[in-house]
């Protein structure tokens, strides 16, 4: 595989949304906007993505589903090589929806879940019986024999329902339980309260790898770049070798992904690191995707491990970490400033500022 290589893409196909979700990142409403692609430019957006190999192609949003022409595009995105999933809030799959996802060709969709329990849940996604509505779509999904794929993010308001979304993800027969830790983008500043500090994020993670060691699905984190470095320091601790036998996936990736082998695309076609990272590296109404990923400054930047500034640019996990960008240029306007919720001390960075 070439150096940077494109792995993953998730494109916002809609703000559009059924649910108000108090951390969406995107600002989602019910209405739909009239400068969102329309179907011949999405169109040319897959074409462009195909001719940088086949990446999975994340069609999110808002709620995907609720695009007209969601279908006609999946199919095409799947007829053109891209491996092509779905991730949804779940609320509005209906037995003959998931029929028509798995006839189409999507193997996998996430669904989020942010709590263990309709009260929890449906507090976080801001409508009365949310929680019932996607556990029935998951239902659903299963019985069309479409993989499901558990999705939660983590505050300090639910972090302590870790073994509870778990055991609910197992329950639920899922092949995947991913947690995404909370960035504060978007409905999500409202909620800058709620993100963990450094050591929350340690301490949480830290249980994420031992639930993970324990449980036979896949498990991920995303949003939280230092697991990676965390995973390798408790696999050093316990003598286990970091192979796809003992970690699967995440054996083989880091932790920021953004402009190295992932890329998200805005509803209105502005390309991005990720969804969270609010500055873009070039619009698809200006200049072809490929050539975006390919020659971008901003993703050039991200590429250069060189120009990271403070502990993370000391630091001896830097290939396996790289820092949350995103959160990053949140906090400081400064997308290669170190990541500001990391509670690791690099011995190359502790040196270097005792010395000065």
């Amino acid at each position: 595989m070439k150096p940077f290589s494109l792995r993953l893409v998730a494109w916002e196909m809609t703000r559009q949304c059924n649910l108000k979700c108090v951390h969406c990142r995107a600002g989602a409403s019910d209405a739909i906007d009239p400068n969102e692609l329309t179907h011949d430019e999405s169109i040319k957006l897959i074409e462009g993505i195909r001719e940088q190999g086949t990446p999975i192609l994340i069609m999110t949003g808002g709620e995907p589903l609720l695009r007209k022409d969601f279908f006609q595009l999946a199919d095409h995105a799947i007829k053109t090589g891209l491996r092509a999933v779905l991730a949804t809030n779940g609320a509005l799959v209906t037995r003959e929806i998931a029929i028509e996802i798995a006839k189409v060709g999507i193997p996998r969709a996430s669904v989020s879940l942010d709590g263990p329990a309709s009260k929890d849940h449906d507090a976080f996604r801001g409508v009365p019986g949310a929680f019932e509505s996607s556990l029935n779509g998951i239902e659903m999904l299963r019985s069309a024999g479409v993989g499901v794929q558990i999705n939660t993010t983590l505050t300090r308001r639910n972090r302590h329902q870790l073994h509870e979304m778990l055991s609910l993800a197992e329950r639920l027969d899922a092949v995947a339980f991913h947690v995404f830790l909370l960035v504060p983008t978007g409905r999500a500043r409202d909620m800058s309260g709620e993100e963990m500090g450094p050591e929350e994020y340690e301490q949480t993670l830290l249980e994420f790898y031992r639930i993970g060691r324990k449980t036979k699905l896949e498990t991920k984190a995303t949003c939280a770049p230092q697991y990676y470095r965390i995973l390798r320091q408790q696999a050093a601790r316990e003598g286990v070798e970091v192979s796809e036998n003992t970690f699967g996936l995440n054996a083989h990736t880091r932790g920021c992904l953004g402009g190295l082998s992932f890329a998200f695309v805005s509803h209105v076609g502005d390309v991005q690191p990720c969804g969270y990272f609010d500055d873009k590296a070039g619009s698809i109404r200006d200049m072809d995707f490929s050539r975006i990923w390919l020659e971008s400054e901003l993703f050039q930047e991200l590429r250069n491990f060189k120009m990271l500034e403070g502990k993370c640019g000391k630091c001896d996990y830097i290939r396996f970490c790289g820092g949350c960008r995103a959160r990053a240029y949140e906090l400081t306007g400064r997308h290669m400033a170190e990541e500001p919720y990391c509670a690791y001390q690099p011995p190359a960075f502790i040196k270097n500022w005792s010395v000065s």
